[in-house]
């Protein structure tokens, strides 16, 4: 029955897939008239909505295959970033990985498996079993033809360490091209300085201001307060919130007058002009946001400012050396891009930081262990037995092949993905408390988070569940059982794992291309809602969901490469189809808001040797329970090589991810002394990190203009 799921879920996703692909090609015949698919040719203006209909786009077309092939890898860098391109290296190492494990696994390691006898295999029954002998657990116990395998980790850990430190240096090196390639931005100059000491009779302001002239008069250039602006940051957006809706309100017919009640709900007090209303309470909410910035300015510092300096190695001198006696005062770190600053956790003490970190973790781990109830739930599913057991009700309609096939093979994978795809915003908002001073931040700090827990959830707690997962407490007091428990349960989840390759893979990055949400979201808007306030808007790349997805399944084909090698054709054809759909999303949809500097990699090359060691781990276990206690010891060296190698790559390139080298900042500092515009950089540099919502509001008198500035660009 195995096969037969498998073969009813790759039948169903590849039509799925099939009708995703030829849907984008029929939206994609003229990417301008779709404002789904093109935003970022649309921001740009090298397409145009319309809404009229064409009948000519509706003709299929691979064309936009041959755009996104053709663009090199400076293109890519210059439209979508370094993070972009940190992307498509993710894919471009993978291809490179399963390639070679492909040969291997398909061309030598699947023959062997396949002559195995330890299986009693019924060949009369062969399509509901063939998947077993396709897998290491057919090779007879003690059988030389192991030492393939053997051979084949051994072969494979070298090839995915060499690849590995490729794309590590030409990443590092590509980091640093791209610094040498840029103009002076404000980040590169300032650090944000928190836990300020107040000093008596000094304000922060004050104190900032006395302790960089004291102790940095050479390099010191400026300095910003941060302030106390929650309460001003939500006055301001129900100001934003009502004057669209006035706008909406003037430009349905302006003519005919409208009409509500002042009270509760519109439903209560004096019959009022609802155009005139809503120009009353604008007023009175502009007056209440210049009332609470003057407050602000006057009485909201906390103890927090960005401080510029004058040159990128002395923002760097100030950044590594400890500034005070006290290690809780005078804290320093990089300050991100101006645009990139989340704003509403600057006012929270050291101690409080320390909590928000303890609270995250706990709330990381009751979701954890929330989650195993839809992984159990997904397991009985796959164990028609056991739902029978359960479930007595359902033994007739299980009896019907089909039904029994769907529930087994493509339900399981559809519901854990379902729940799977709650997890990246939960734990994008769990970063946001976490004390994190930028966007970027919380999107590497969840990125993280979503990695590990999905590879818990979606890997150890499938393989653990059912009579396994009952010894988990026993593994946890007997860690010496590990590699053979983990050895003879792994290999049992490959159809499993072939069919969530199928299901939440392919059809996941089929998906990317047809966008379903924000297509029916566009349609929705543009022809059911009243609203015309037209604030278009270029989606970003949600990297946090992404990137762990791909080295998800990076880890499976890892894992199963020696085990179940069937699983790497599909994997493979993830990656092909995942590359040229993502290149295509780069160059055409999604537009960077702020650029971390290729910091994803380094979580990359750590979820990498993860999966290595997880390998040897099981090979280890797996060959101990073959019979072959040879080939298990002589897999001792792999990890502890493994772990060698990656400590060299962490002294080697991370030091690249974490800050820049002296030698680079002093070079960029010689070439702006003979920059004419680096004056005027300093003179702007001074009110770079001023808070957006100090600035003064200033709506266009044009009601009509609904793309006018909200936001002036003088600070009270």
């Amino acid at each position: 029955m195995l096969v037969s799921a498998l073969l009813t879920s790759v039948g169903i996703n590849l039509g799925t897939c099939i009708l995703f692909f030829t849907l984008y090609s029929i939206l994609r015949k003229q990417p301008g008239n779709i404002y789904v698919y093109a935003p970022r040719l649309i921001a740009e203006g090298k397409s145009q909505l319309s809404d009229d209909f064409n009948l000519e786009r509706l003709l299929p077309s691979a064309g936009w295959v041959q755009r996104a092939w053709q663009p090199s890898e400076e293109d890519l860098l210059s439209a979508a970033g370094l993070d972009g391109v940190v992307l498509m290296r993710i894919f471009i190492f993978s291809l490179r990985v399963f390639s070679f494990a492909v040969i291997v696994g398909i061309g030598i390691l699947l023959p062997v498996n396949y002559l195995g006898n330890q299986l009693s295999i019924d060949f009369s029954d062969l399509p509901n079993k063939s998947l077993d002998i396709f897998s290491i657990s057919n090779v007879d116990n003690g059988s030389k033809r192991l030492w393939i395998h053997f051979s084949a980790v051994y072969v494979f850990t070298g090839v995915v360490c060499y690849l590995l430190y490729y794309e590590y240096k030409h990443i590092s090196s590509k980091r640093i091209t791209y610094f040498y390639a840029s103009k002076p931005q404000p980040h590169q100059f300032t650090l944000l300085v928190r836990g300020i000491p107040l000093s008596a009779g000094k304000s922060f302001n004050d104190s900032v201001e006395s302790f960089f002239t004291e102790f940095h008069p050479s390099t010191y250039l400026s300095h910003i307060m941060v302030r106390q602006t929650n309460k001003l940051q939500n006055l301001i957006r129900d100001e934003q919130k009502l004057y669209k809706r006035l706008v909406n309100l003037k430009s349905k017919n302006p003519a005919q007058k409208k009409y509500t009640r002042d009270g509760f709900l519109g439903l209560f007090g004096r019959r009022v002009d609802i155009v005139d209303h809503h120009e009353k309470k604008l007023e009175d909410l502009q007056e209440n946001v210049r009332r609470e910035q003057l407050g602000v300015s006057l009485t909201g510092e906390v103890p927090a400012a960005f401080v510029s300096f004058k040159s990128r190695y002395g923002s760097a001198v100030a950044l590594h050396i400890q500034q005070s006696t006290n290690p809780t005062e005078w804290i320093t770190e990089q300050a991100p891009e101006p645009h990139d600053v989340y704003w509403p956790f600057f006012s929270a003490s050291f101690i409080q930081r320390w909590v928000s970190k303890l609270v995250v973790f706990v709330a990381c781990f009751i979701l954890t262990v929330l989650f195993l109830i839809p992984v159990v739930f997904v397991q009985g599913l796959t164990n028609l037995k056991q739902l029978e057991a359960y479930l007595p009700f359902l033994t007739g309609i299980l009896a019907i092949t089909f039904v029994s096939e769907i529930i087994t093979g493509y339900l399981p994978s559809l519901i854990l993905q379902l729940f799977l795809t709650m997890v990246p915003p939960i734990m994008k908002m769990l970063s946001s408390i976490q004390g994190y001073t930028s966007n970027s931040g919380i999107l590497r700090s969840a990125c993280t988070k979503v990695l590990w827990f999905t590879i818990w959830n979606i890997f150890f707690a499938n393989v653990l569940s059912g009579s396994a997962f009952s010894q988990f407490f026993s593994l946890v007091l007997e860690p010496k059982n590990i590699p053979a428990k983990l050895a003879a349960a792994v290999p049992a989840q490959a159809s499993f794992f072939i069919a969530y390759v199928v299901t939440s893979g392919w059809s996941s990055v089929s998906s990317e291309l047809f966008r379903m949400i924000p297509l029916i979201c566009d349609f929705i808007r543009r022809h059911c809602s009243s609203s015309t306030y037209d604030e278009f808007e270029v989606p970003s790349i949600p990297y946090h969901s992404e990137i762990p997805k791909i080295l998800f399944f990076g880890l499976l084909g890892i894992t199963y490469f020696f085990l179940a090698p069937l699983i790497l054709p599909f994997l493979l054809a993830y990656y092909c189809i995942g590359y040229i759909i993502f290149r295509n999303q780069l160059l055409n949809v999604y537009e960077p808001k702020f650029e971390t500097g290729g910091k994803f990699w380094p979580i990359v090359h750590t979820s990498t040797i993860f999966s290595l060691i997880l390998m040897h781990i099981l090979a280890f276990g797996l060959f101990g329970l073959k019979k072959l206690p040879l080939a298990s010891s002589l897999c001792i060296p792999l990890p502890i090589v493994t772990l060698l190698f990656n400590d060299y790559c962490q002294k080697r390139f991370l030091p690249i991810f974490a800050d820049y080298p002296a030698e680079c900042l002093i070079k960029k500092d010689r070439e702006d002394q003979n920059d004419p515009a680096m004056t005027e950089f300093l003179e702007n540099l001074v009110t770079a990190y001023g808070d957006p919502s100090m600035m003064l509001m200033q709506h266009s008198s044009n009601d009509d203009g609904y793309a006018s500035p909200l936001l002036q660009s003088r600070e009270v």
